[in-house]
């Protein structure tokens, strides 16, 4: 099974070495990396470049793109349509991996057979702390059970159905889809990838979190057929965001 990892940049240069290092230090072998960088004016692309010989060495198959784009999710979008592995999985720039989270992926997906799957991640705050948020599959859905960086998806269901570029939390509304879609998905009890807090979906002000509200209501609960009551769990993920 040949896993696509597909990172997203836009002036990374101060997290990107992270991420591409723990995808160079995977046990797993068979991969394909993606850098999708959106024409950074910092070091970004000198960086990624730089670990081309270590990669590769490693047998992983590994392209970088630099080109202007239409935003976070017309570049994930991007790296979809190229990716050519078996399952696809995205990790944002300053985000990692655990050592074997890719073997985990490929025994999960051939031992049950599933279209996506999910699992634990650490998050990591910026006074040093951290906490583990638990995968989940529940009836009543929240955002809090699921984990973007450890979710991977087949190749042919991600291509099926691109992200709407609409909002900040298209991702979520994908998965949302998903499971509206009674897609074959699996849950890891176990720490997968690391989160860094402190980026456009946990930006700290008011202006910020009303967005992040309407975009999550409108674009992943109600574009999906969710109730209205949705909007109170909107407003509680918010304000338990704005305490951490």
């Amino acid at each position: 099974m040949k896993i696509s990892v597909v990172t997203v940049a836009y002036n990374s240069e101060e997290g990107i070495g992270r991420t591409i290092e723990s995808v160079l230090g995977q046990t797993y072998q068979d991969i394909e990396y993606l850098i999708i960088d959106g024409k950074s004016s910092d070091r970004t692309v000198e960086i990624a470049e730089g670990y081309r010989e270590a990669l590769e060495a490693r047998g992983i198959v590994y392209r970088v793109i630099s080109e202007p784009d239409g935003g976070i999710y017309d570049a994930m979008n991007k790296g979809i349509r190229l990716a050519e592995g078996d399952v696809i999985g995205l990790l944002n720039s300053e985000d990692t991996y655990e050592p074997e989270t890719l073997e985990t992926v490929a025994e999960t997906f051939e031992q049950t057979g599933c279209e996506l799957m999910f699992a634990n991640i650490r998050i990591h705050k910026p006074d040093g702390n951290s906490f583990v948020k638990k995968a989940r599959l529940r009836k009543f859905q929240t955002s809090r059970d699921w984990n973007h960086p450890t979710t991977f998806v087949r190749a042919e269901v991600y291509k099926a159905n691109p992200f709407l570029n609409r909002g900040i939390h298209d991702d979520y509304g994908f998965y949302l889809k998903m499971r509206r879609q009674d897609r074959r998905i699996v849950t890891v009890d176990k720490v997968l990838a690391n989160f860094r807090m402190g980026g456009a979906s946990n930006k700290k002000s008011w202006k910020a979190a009303r967005k992040r509200i309407r975009d999550r209501y409108q674009y992943c609960y109600r574009i999906n057929g969710y109730s209205r009551w949705y909007l109170a769990e909107c407003i509680v993920i918010e304000a338990v965001k704005m305490l951490l």
